[in-house]
C-alpha cells in the first residue's frame, strides 16, 4: 500500500539525510553571524563552510556509543572540518539546532500538502460544475429527503476543502518558527541576533520566547490540523462507500479491467481505496492525540515528547500526502450513475415531495398542525402499505378543501426543489 506509493518528497523531508543537513545549515548560519559580531575568528567560517559534512553512518556509529544524536552528528562534522570545529554550537544547546530544523521541516511538509490539497480542490471544482444539474436524492439519517444535486455534493467538499487549505497555511506559519537562545531560553551564553539571522537565512520566524524548546502547542496544532484534513477525507469517502452500496449503486470507484474485487466471489466490486482513506484517517486522528499529550513538559523541558514526534510528524505528514494523492484519483475517476439516481428519487413514489404540499397547504390557509397531519396520514399509507401517495393526496376530503389536482401536481417538481442551484454554485464562480 504506502510501500508502492510512487510520490517520494514528503518521504525524503523525513530522511536522516535532510534532517542532519538541515541542521549543518543551521549551524553554519550561526558561524557567519558570530564572525560578524565578532565572537569567532571570521576567517574559521570559509573553512567551517567548505569541509563541514557529514555521514549519516558514522554519525550511529558514534552515536551507539555516546547515546546521543545531536554530540554524535557535530562529532562527525569535526572529523572533516578540523581545528575550526570547536567554533560550531557555540553557546547552543541540542534542541536549539534540533527543534529549529524541525520547524523547517515541518513547514516543507506543509508545502507539500497544500500543494496536495490544491489538486485535489481543482478536481473538486471540475467534477462540481460536471455534475452541478446531476439531481440525486438527499438523505437525512439515511433515509431520503428532498432532491439535491451531484455537483453541490462536490461543492460541498470543495468548500471544506478550501478550508483545510486555509488551516494548513495556518498551521505552516505556527510551525515555521525556529529558537536558537541556549539551555533554558534565556540567551545566556548567545547572542539574540544570532537567532535572527540563523532564523531569516532558514525562513523562519524566531520564537518570541523558548525554554529550550519551542513549545508544543504549535506541534499540536500542525498535528491537529492533519487529523482534520484526514478526517474531512474520511468524510468523502464514506461518502462514496455508501454511495457505491449495492442497494444504491449511484456512484463508485473506477474498477479497472483486470482489477479483481474478491478472491472468493468474482462479482465483486469493492470501494477498497476509499476504505484505505477511511481507515488511515483513525491513525492520523490517534497520531493528534498524541501530540496533544506532548504539550505538558516538565518545567523548561523533558525528552518525554522527542521519541513521539519521531513517530507521529514522519508518518501523519507521509500519511496525508498519500491520501490527498489516492483519494484525488477517486474522485478525479469516480464513476457516476445518473439513471440510478433518477430511479432512487423516485423509489418512494413521490414521498420526496411532502415538505413542498405541506407548504402548499399552508399557503392556502390551511392550518399547519392540521396539514402536516393529514400529509403525513398519506405518506405512512405509502410507507407501510404501498398505496399511491400522489392519488391518495389527491382523494383526501381535508386536502382537496385547498389545493386542485393541478396545484398538487405541480407539487411534485424537482425542478422547484432545486431552482437556486445557480445561485449556490455562483459562489463557487461555477
Amino acid at each position: 500500500m504506502i510501500r508502492r506509493y510512487t510520490k517520494p518528497e514528503m518521504g525524503r523531508i523525513w530522511t536522516d539525510e535532510n534532517e542532519f543537513q538541515t541542521m549543518l545549515d543551521i549551524e553554519i548560519y550561526a558561524c557567519e553571524i558570530m564572525a560578524e559580531l565578532g565572537q569567532i575568528p571570521a576567517e574559521a567560517v570559509p573553512v567551517i563552510r567548505e569541509k563541514a559534512k557529514f555521514s549519516v553512518e558514522r554519525i550511529r556509529e558514534i552515536e551507539s556509543e555516546i547515546h546521543h544524536d545531536i554530540i554524535a552528528f557535530l562529532t562527525a562534522v569535526a572529523e572533516h572540518v578540523g581545528d575550526e570545529a570547536k567554533y560550531i554550537h557555540m553557546g547552543l544547546t541540542s534542541s536549539d539546532v534540533k527543534d529549529t530544523a524541525l520547524g523547517y521541516m515541518m513547514k516543507q511538509a506543509a508545502d507539500l500538502i497544500i500543494r496536495d490539497l490544491e489538486k485535489f480542490r481543482d478536481v473538486l471544482k471540475r467534477r462540481a460544475a460536471e455534475h452541478k444539474y446531476t439531481a440525486m436524492i438527499g438523505r437525512t439519517h439515511g433515509i431520503h429527503a428532498e432532491p439535491i444535486t451531484l455537483g453541490l455534493k462536490f461543492a460541498l467538499w470543495l468548500d471544506e476543502t478550501e478550508r483545510n487549505i486555509e488551516r494548513m497555511k495556518r498551521a505552516r506559519e505556527a510551525v515555521a518558527v525556529g529558537k536558537l537562545s541556549g539551555a533554558v531560553g534565556t540567551y545566556a551564553n548567545i547572542d539574540p541576533r544570532v537567532e535572527a539571522y540563523v532564523c531569516e537565512k532558514m525562513g523562519l520566524k524566531a520564537a518570541k520566547l523558548a525554554t529550550q524548546v519551542i513549545q508544543r502547542d504549535r506541534h499540536a496544532e500542525f498535528m491537529s490540523t492533519l487529523a482534520i484534513i484526514a478526517s474531512s477525507l474520511d468524510k468523502f469517502a464514506t461518502e462514496i462507500r455508501n454511495l457505491q452500496r449495492t442497494d444504491i449503486r449511484e456512484a463508485e470507484e473506477y474498477f479497472h479491467p483486470n482489477q479483481k474485487g474478491s478472491s472468493a466471489m468474482p462479482h465483486k466490486r469493492n470501494p477498497i481505496t476509499c476504505e484505505r482513506v477511511s481507515g488511515l484517517a483513525r491513525v492520523v486522528r490517534g497520531n493528534a492525540l498524541a501530540a496533544l499529550e506532548d504539550v505538558a513538559l516538565w518545567h523548561e523541558r523533558d525528552i518525554s515528547h522527542s521519541s513521539v514526534e519521531r513517530v507521529i510528524l514522519p508518518d501523519s505528514t507521509i500519511l496525508v500526502d498519500y491520501m490527498l494523492h489516492i483519494f484525488t484519483n477517486v474522485v478525479d475517476k469516480l464513476l457516476v450513475y445518473p439513471d440510478a439516481m433518477k430511479a432512487n428519487m423516485n423509489k418512494t413514489g413521490g414521498l420526496i415531495f411532502s415538505q413542498r404540499v405541506l407548504l402548499a397547504l399552508v399557503d392556502k390557509g390551511a392550518v399547519r398542525e392540521d396539514a402536516y397531519r393529514w400529509v403525513q396520514r398519506n405518506a405512512m399509507a405509502r410507507w407501510l402499505e404501498g398505496q399511491d401517495f400522489r392519488a391518495n393526496l389527491k382523494n383526501d376530503p381535508d386536502i382537496r378543501q385547498y389545493l386542485t389536482d393541478e396545484e398538487l401536481e405541480a407539487c411534485f417538481d424537482p425542478a422547484y426543489m432545486l431552482q437556486h442551484v445557480d445561485t449556490i454554485m455562483a459562489r463557487f464562480g461555477l
